[in-house]
């Protein structure tokens, strides 16, 4: 039979170099976790290329969400967000500076963005307001809208197209694809 002494432990003094520093905003000081339970629940020590990424975003003064593989986020509007990393799958309206889709990554929804690189799938209505990159493994269709357009050869662009964004947009040559 076990002791209840040794499951929890004894509370850990809320150090500097503790994992249950309230700084961190890990665990709060006083619950009664142990060092070995408070960095397997850690979100930072999860991979050091995904913390890496994340603080090199946050020095630039920007936000990044990324969408892991296997994640699907549906029913959603993103907000104050810099740059959005679909790499799973992601059904939402978004405005934002950049979207990066990747190859296994597939979008559907409404978005205006500054700056999109295409790998995967976007189906919906799109507005680029400055550059579209479609990558050869890249799919997009719907109402797309930008202001230039990079297609590698195998990237695939269909729907309603138009070259510009908004009111400058109207006395534009418009082009119908698919």
């Amino acid at each position: 039979m076990l002791r209840s002494e040794t499951l929890f432990g004894k509370r850990e003094s809320n150090t500097p170099n503790s994992p249950l520093n309230t700084a961190s905003g890990i665990v709060p000081a006083g619950t009664g976790m142990n060092k070995t339970m408070a960095s397997v629940t850690s979100p930072l020590g999860s991979s050091g290329s995904e913390s890496s990424s994340i603080s090199s975003s946050t020095a630039e003064g920007g936000s990044k969400l990324i969408v892991g593989p296997n994640i699907k986020l549906k029913g959603v509007e993103i907000t104050d967000c810099d740059t959005l990393v679909v790499e799973g799958r992601v059904e939402a309206t978004i405005d934002s500076r950049v979207i990066q889709i990747s190859e296994r990554g597939a979008f559907k929804g409404s978005a205006e963005i500054d700056i999109a690189e295409i790998h995967g799938d976007f189906d919906g209505d799109l507005t680029v307001r400055q550059k579209l990159v479609i990558y050869s493994t890249g799919k997009v269709s719907g109402k797309v809208r930008y202001g230039k357009v990079v297609i590698e050869e195998g990237g695939q662009l269909s729907g309603d197209i138009q070259v510009g964004t908004g009111a400058a947009s109207k006395g534009l040559s418009v082009a119908k694809v698919g």
